[in-house]
């Protein structure tokens, strides 16, 4: 069936929550994609940042599928010794004793249970930055700045405040002894691409161990790879009591996880919070076969195209380009003026998958396996998608 009928079939009977979909997409391998038309794409979006490995990965569909010939799902009353395999892999991690983990299906549940952590150390005050975004949920949406997302649905969960993003000195004039837990990303992602200031983090560990708060980072978008390490915040020399991932921990599969390390570690206890299909031996042998992969070979090969990619976008010199901003893997094409979204569309047309989170940034998340022979024929490209429309 071609694309104007299956879109057709999409507005009639799902809600509106994203709009008219841009492509309906039949089958992906590797870093490409094809729409129900048979026409190819390039995945430089990897899904929003979740296909870490690309499509298809022949580890992860051999993971699931075995595990689903195996057993599929028991629920949290019980535990499987892939979910147990994870956990500890994960914890390896963080770099702290005793580091604990609760799965989750996404990355806002991961948010909601640290959230929940946060108001069992007996404090309710939350300092988050401005332009953060955690997710969608009620709680998540709480900590998410942005008035657009917030406003239709407010009075949200209370006692969350904002401080802008990188001000150290705004951070420490917002934190008292009532304040439970800083909470920030190492790039804001959905902020058009926004690393912190170089030492910043550091800044928010000190502070939040001078008020006796624990320090929060979100690593849904930023971990296991998209910013050339494990967990981008330990690249920076930082420990963190709060963790939460998800999008690249499953590679497609729902998969989420917050993960609690020395004194927050013994904050949960039974009954405080549950998921039903968090962590399922299906999610876990996902999670599983990505870290294996992760480990041989493809954390390296994306320090050094993200590298490269940076590199090939400066000596673009194009004028439209102000600046190539981010880490690793996730990177903000930052334009003189607002015309992402036409230049993502056309861009798009044109067989390229990237998105625009800013009126004015293209984001360009491709997967982790992609290599610079991958990604040249769009760095060749973008002259003339900017050209059309300076």
């Amino acid at each position: 069936m071609n694309q104007a009928d299956l879109k057709a079939r999409y507005d009639a009977v799902m809600m509106n929550a994203f709009g008219v979909p841009k492509r309906v997409f039949a089958r992906g391998e590797g870093i490409h994609l094809w729409d129900t038309d048979g026409n190819r794409y390039t995945d430089l979006l990897s899904g929003l940042a979740v296909n870490a490995l690309g499509h298809a990965h022949p580890g992860v569909t051999t993971a699931v599928a075995g595990q689903l010939d195996q057993l599929g799902h028991v629920s949290n009353f019980f535990a499987s010794e892939p979910q147990i395999r994870l956990a500890e892999r994960l914890a390896a991690f963080t770099g702290v004793e005793p580091t604990r983990v609760f799965f989750t299906n996404s990355g806002t549940e991961a948010n909601e249970a640290a959230f929940k952590l946060t108001r069992l150390t007996g404090r309710t005050k939350v300092v988050v930055m401005e332009g953060s975004f955690h997710g969608r949920t009620m709680g998540a949406l709480a900590l998410t700045s942005n008035p657009k997302y917030r406003e239709p649905f407010e009075p949200l969960p209370g006692e969350v405040f904002f401080v802008p993003f990188g001000d150290e000195s705004a951070l420490r004039a917002a934190v008292d002894n009532r304040t439970a837990a800083i909470l920030l990303e190492t790039v804001q992602g959905e902020n058009g691409v926004v690393p912190a200031p170089e030492g910043f983090l550091a800044a928010a560990r000190r502070i939040a161990d001078d008020a006796g708060a624990l320090l929060w980072i979100d690593e849904v978008q930023t971990g296991l790879g998209r910013c050339g390490d494990y967990l981008a915040h330990r690249a920076d020399g930082i420990t963190a009591d709060l963790i939460t991932m998800a999008k690249a921990l499953g590679n497609g599969f729902p998969i989420g996880a917050c993960l609690a390390t020395g004194r927050a570690a013994e904050l949960l206890h039974p009954g405080q919070h549950g998921t039903t299909f968090g962590g399922n031996p299906v999610a876990a042998a996902a999670g599983n076969a990505v870290l294996d992969a992760l480990e041989s070979g493809v954390l390296e090969n994306a320090r050094a195209t993200g590298a490269w990619l940076v590199r090939a976008l400066g000596e673009l010199s194009h004028p439209q380009i102000l600046e190539v901003r981010g880490r690793g893997m996730l990177l903000g094409i930052v334009l003189r003026e607002e015309i992402a979204a036409r230049v993502s569309d056309d861009a798009l047309d044109a067989g390229w998958v990237i998105n625009a989170p800013r009126p004015s940034v293209l984001r360009v998340a491709p997967p982790l396996i992609a290599t610079p022979e991958d990604l040249a024929g769009f760095v060749d490209a973008l002259p003339a998608l900017l050209d059309g429309h300076g």
